[in-house]
């Protein structure tokens, strides 16, 4: 893992401080700086437009990259790595205070401030974007080349004022996340998935097959993972929906998350994971890890991409082979999206119980056809009805999730596997969620139903001692 001073080395500086300036008060700066970013930086200024507007112009650029390019010459890799993040902050606004008043640069105090915390930034986070990742209502975000950053609030998405200097500057913060976690990217390795030490996911890709600039997505997660209680607030399922889930996974029932991207899969899968009682040991295998397991008893495991010579890949599939021989209670894979989809199916048929994954599919029909089609592209040859009476025997539930078209996220079907009719599979919905209209806002309308349908587990679900609540189950419409 890359540490700072490595990163700072890899941008060819000079490790010698010429000078330690004593006079600029560190406090001060520090309260600048944060006086500063709560006025946010479309703050009235008397400084000219093109200085202080949202989309900062050639100039304010050129005087940071000169700024940046002097502040690096005086800064002792040595020292730095004994400083801790508090006092390194501090120690590099006393300096950069210095340099300002060095170069004596035409600068206000709103100016100076916002070039003193953009380059702390440079430093210490991820330059541009480290106020988007302090903002908890962010959940996506996406550089699209260095001058259009977009995020996603509430399900929307949205064009900031954010930008970088040039790719240049975006290439070195994408170094900087992927190196982070020993993985690399340039021209012979233009794809890397990654992650941000808060588990938020990191893609990256770069010319030549990114064709218009580098472009980094950063999917967000939470500080504090969401609870059911919070999915329930954001009226993406019922109470009684949530309780039966719950039951669920109490009871050891294997369930398959379905649905599309940025659907909320991994987020409702982190959610029923908190059920899992925590006397169990607990095995999770992602390919980007991700998720935020709060049992104590867990094994985390991620896959390995191949080396620059194509050697050294560690596959979905091996560690999931791998994992069954680390006596697990409970196997909770991230996604299935290949062969490995064979293998989740034989441990959760022969004594896995209880365990967790998810798949990209519209519908749970779709997932089903999905699974046997993974099957297949891992070149396993089963007959149709072996593969079915597989996939009928390991799956008891299929949780169905839907974006709609004003970026909520709704659970739209649960559904239980009850069996074969014949050489098709026969599933019961629980519940469903159906769409009525839109608001004037744009706000979908919709109402969650209990289909009047007991599924198979409750009495399993009795046997454990857990208490559905009464008429659970009862056909009606809730808004």
């Amino acid at each position: 893992m890359a540490t700072l001073k490595d990163q700072i080395g890899r941008w060819k500086l000079s490790s010698k401080r010429s000078e330690a300036p004593t006079e600029p008060d560190a406090a001060n700066t520090e309260t600048s700086a944060h006086n500063f970013e709560a006025e946010g930086q479309n703050s009235p200024a008397q400084a000219p437009a093109a200085k202080t507007k949202a989309s900062p112009g050639v100039d304010y650029y050129a005087t940071k990259i000169k700024l940046h390019q002097k502040l690096l010459t005086r800064i002792d890799l040595n020292t730095i790595e004994s400083l801790t993040p508090e006092q390194l902050r501090k120690e590099l606004g006393v300096l950069l205070v210095a340099l300002i008043e060095e170069e004596a640069l035409p600068l206000n105090h709103q100016e100076r401030t916002r070039l003193v915390t953009d380059l702390k930034n440079e430093i210490m986070g991820l330059g541009p974007i480290e106020p988007l990742l302090a903002d908890p209502t962010i959940s996506e975000i996406m550089v699209n080349g260095y001058q259009n950053v977009y995020v996603e609030k509430s399900g929307c998405i949205h064009l900031t004022d954010i930008r970088f200097g040039d790719d240049a500057h975006l290439m070195k913060i994408i170094d900087k996340i992927v190196s982070r976690v020993g993985r690399r990217i340039d021209e012979s390795s233009p794809m890397a998935d990654a992650r941000l030490p808060d588990g938020s996911r990191v893609n990256a890709i770069i010319p030549p097959l990114a064709l218009d600039g580098p472009v980094l997505t950063i999917r967000r997660f939470a500080v504090v993972p969401l609870q059911m209680h919070d999915i329930i607030q954001k009226n993406s399922l019922t109470p009684a929906m949530a309780e039966l889930l719950a039951a669920m996974v109490k009871v050891k029932c294997n369930i398959l998350i379905s649905g599309g991207t940025g659907t909320g899969k991994t987020t409702l899968l982190n959610i029923l994971s908190g059920y899992i009682p925590s006397n169990e040991r607990i095995v999770t295998i992602e390919d980007t890890a991700e998720l935020q397991l709060q049992q104590d008893h867990v094994i985390r495991l991620e896959t390995r991409p191949p080396n620059i010579e194509g050697k050294g890949e560690v596959s979905m599939r091996s560690l999931v082979k791998n994992s069954l021989r680390m006596r697990p209670d409970r196997i909770v894979l991230g996604e299935v999206r290949s062969a490995e989809v064979i293998d989740m199916l034989q441990a959760m048929n022969t004594g896995h119980e209880g365990s967790l994954t998810t798949v990209h599919a519209n519908t749970p029909r779709d997932a089903l056809g999905r699974l046997e089609n993974l099957v297949g592209l891992g070149g396993i040859n089963l007959p149709s009805k072996a593969l079915r009476q597989l996939i009928t025997s390991s799956i008891h539930f299929i949780v169905q999730i839907t974006r709609v078209s004003d970026g909520s996220r709704k659970v739209s079907s649960i559904q239980e596997i009850s069996g074969m009719e014949g050489d098709v599979i026969t599933m019961q919905e629980i519940f469903s969620y159906k769409r009525t209209g839109t608001n004037l806002d744009g706000t979908v309308q919709g109402m969650f139903r209990a289909t009047g349908v007991r599924p198979k587990v409750s009495e399993k679900i009795r046997t454990y001692g857990i208490s559905l609540s009464e008429g659970i189950f009862d056909p009606g419409a809730i808004d």
